[in-house]
């Protein structure tokens, strides 16, 4: 690893300004013993709001970026998040190798965003450079990081399953409306669809709950995945002409749809034989209060579970209460009227605060995160090996060698 921070705050370079920026922006309010130095976006304007907003909230001083490159090499900068537009990760990675390689740029760690690439080639090849760089890597999978899950887990694996055994089921599950940006319905640069964007989190928090502690995501064997996708809602006429209109001509459902729904069973083994499951569900057809996760974890003698939008926190406005639409309650909020949840510390829920507080403590100190760029493969080779079932119509069995090369269907449409 090239260097450590820990004598200091650890001093934060941001690729990208968008909706996940934001959120781990408000996340690092919380966190201690870092600011945000710098930020680079594509759109200048883009930028320098980011710049504003991260030096109004007390994090900077922050400086918007002309370059990549400038941010990455500027002695202002210890660690890089990189939290930009799936297409946009590894070109943005091999720039960073090139600059740490060369001595150009000395970084103490970089993290990525979900997922880490979109095909596993991708993800390969970001674990290659990010460690031929010598860098300190995470990856920012937000749920594993969420309060109810680290709570939830420590209770059930320190009361439950020493007397009546492991768990042996996950169950997880993400549902929303629908993106905010285009390029998440666009197969050629987010990768796919729901699958890609959400049941990221899904199996990765589910394998969370079912490792031991103190054991890492492998000491669990993938047995078989099975999946099916579908669109449900957003290629019909009516629903795909408002997501034209909504998203711009770039988005044609009629021509290039993605799923918006996807399901999965994937079986596992533990070191001592036990066989695991996980089943997940996601979707972009949700209409509810706003993004609703379900978490379960089953074991012989005990059940966990968890609601985002079963909240201690309600409001009610009735018919006379009018205004703009927002998210300021939860997250992609459907309703502005009614009996409504509200999540009062969004980002800690979710786990950005956590996590964000790992990856900086990591990088300062020259430690493991508790994510790394090796589970982002993971991931993605999960992912690959669904939506290869969901084409084929057939379940997947580990070892899978030929998911390398495999692209999702959408993917291929949209290219």
């Amino acid at each position: 690893m090239t260097q450590t921070t820990n004598s200091g705050p650890l001093r934060i370079g941001i690729v990208g300004s968008g909706f996940i920026a934001n959120f781990h922006l408000t996340s690092l309010i919380a966190v201690r013993n870092c600011t945000v130095a710098g930020v680079y976006s594509p759109t200048p304007a883009n930028r320098e709001a980011f710049a504003l907003r991260a030096n109004e909230l007390g994090l900077g001083p922050a400086q918007a970026f002309d370059s990549l490159a400038d941010m990455v090499t500027s002695p202002d900068v210890d660690a890089v998040w990189l939290l930009m537009p799936n297409d946009a990760r590894l070109p943005v990675m091999r720039e960073i190798h090139g600059l740490v390689t060369s001595g150009k740029a000395k970084l103490a760690g970089l993290a990525c965003e979900k997922p880490l690439g979109r095909t596993l080639t991708e993800a390969k090849e970001m674990l290659s450079l990010v460690e031929d760089a010598g860098l300190n890597h995470g990856y920012l999978e937000n749920q594993v990081y969420s309060t109810a899950v680290k709570r939830g887990k420590e209770i059930i694996w320190r009361r439950a399953a020493p007397s009546t055994g492991r768990p042996y089921l996950a169950r997880a599950a993400e549902e929303h409306a629908g993106p905010h940006e285009p390029w998440f319905w666009r197969g050629d640069k987010q990768g796919g669809g729901v699958l890609l964007d959400m049941m990221c989190h899904s199996v990765e928090v589910a394998r969370y709950l079912l490792t031991q502690p103190g054991e890492g995501r492998d000491s669990l064997r993938l047995k078989t995945a099975n999946a099916t996708v579908s669109s449900l809602k957003w290629t019909r006429p009516k629903y795909a002409a408002e997501l034209k209109e909504r998203m711009g001509d770039e988005v044609d459902f009629l021509r290039n749809p993605v799923e918006d729904f996807a399901r999965c069973t994937l079986t596992l083994e533990s070191a001592d034989g036990e066989e695991l499951m996980i089943e997940s569900t996601t979707s972009w057809a949700y209409v509810g209060a706003g993004l609703r996760i379900q978490l379960e974890l089953l074991g012989p003698e005990y059940a966990m579970e968890f609601n985002s939008l079963g909240t201690g926190l309600k409001v009610f406005m009735s018919r006379a209460v009018t205004g703009s639409e927002g998210e300021d309650l939860v997250e992609k909020q459907n309703a502005e009227q009614g009996l409504m949840p509200v999540l009062e510390d969004e980002a800690g829920v979710y786990g950005y605060t956590d996590e964000n507080r790992d990856m900086v403590e990591s990088f300062r100190n020259g430690t493991k995160p508790l994510e790394t760029f090796h589970d982002g493969v993971a991931v993605i080779e999960i992912l690959m090996a669904l939506y290869k079932s969901a084409e084929t119509g057939r379940t997947v069995e580990f070892p899978a060698a030929d998911l390398d090369d495999y692209i999702p269907v959408p993917a291929r449409a949209a290219a």
